[in-house]
Parts: C-alpha cells; sequence; structure tokens
C-alpha cells in the first residue's frame, strides 16, 4: 500500500529539495552538548492535516504519516508531488482537564511556501487543510 509513496519519496529523497518551514528561535535545550530540543515559533500558514484515534499513540502516527505522505506523493488535485517540508508535526491531545492524553493524535505537514496561496485539495478525505495561526512547536 505504502510502495508507490516510498518510491516517490526515494526518488525525491535529497536532502537540499527538504524546505526547512521558517521560525524563530525561542529557546534551545542541549545536555552535555546534545540537542534535547528546540522551542519554535512559526508563523501563520497552511498545513494539511489528519486527526487519527487508534488503540496505541504510535499506531495513530504511523498511520496519519503514511496518509499525509500520499497526499505529498500525487494523491493530490494537482497530481504531483508536492515537496517534503521539515519537521512534520504531531499534535498530542489531552482531556479538558489538561491531565491525560486523548487517543485522537493529529499528524500535519506544512505545505511548501509555493503552495501557501492555493494548496492542492487531498483526494483523501480525512486530511484537511487548515490554516493555523502562529503556532508555537517543540522539535527534536
Amino acid at each position: 500500500d505504502m510502495a508507490e509513496p516510498i518510491q516517490q519519496l526515494t526518488r525525491n529523497n535529497n536532502p537540499q529539495e527538504r524546505q526547512s518551514i521558517p521560525f524563530t528561535l525561542i529557546q534551545r535545550k542541549e545536555k552535555l552538548g546534545d540537542l534535547l530540543y528546540e522551542k519554535r515559533q512559526y508563523g501563520k500558514a497552511k498545513w494539511a492535516c489528519i486527526t487519527m484515534k487508534e488503540k496505541q499513540y504510535e499506531q495513530s502516527i504511523c498511520l496519519g504519516f503514511m496518509k499525509l505522505m500520499r497526499y505529498i506523493c500525487e494523491q493530490n488535485s494537482s497530481g504531483l508531488y508536492l515537496g517534503i517540508t521539515v519537521p512534520i508535526v504531531t499534535i498530542v491531545h489531552t482531556d479538558e482537564a489538561h491531565s491525560a492524553m486523548t487517543p485522537a493524535v493529529t499528524v500535519a505537514y506544512y505545505l511548501p511556501e509555493v503552495l501557501q496561496d492555493e494548496p492542492p485539495h487531498p483526494l483523501d478525505s480525512d486530511i484537511i487543510i487548515e490554516e493555523w495561526p502562529a503556532t508555537i512547536v517543540y522539535s527534536r
């Protein structure tokens, strides 16, 4: 099921072709010279998002990522490979009291700059295009 997206990604797996999302560094945490995480602020932008609710958190991330890869690798209204932006963001949702995680996990792909004004529509109805306000992201 993932053979075509993986082949497309492999053909286009040139690090120079990966677009880093523009951000402002807020904080950088290191331990013994190794980067633990960065706290970043991303500007207002459009993202392709999918929310999965599998029994296991990791399964939701994997399935959501696979669906996004299909969108990136031609299963969109343009029929074209859209290009990779990094990082792919994972959002863990919590209950109303913010005391426990819910089964819902959102996986999001920042649309490349050239697609921000008119992003291709996903062929998968589970994927939605959202415009996010400026957003804080923790990146490893």
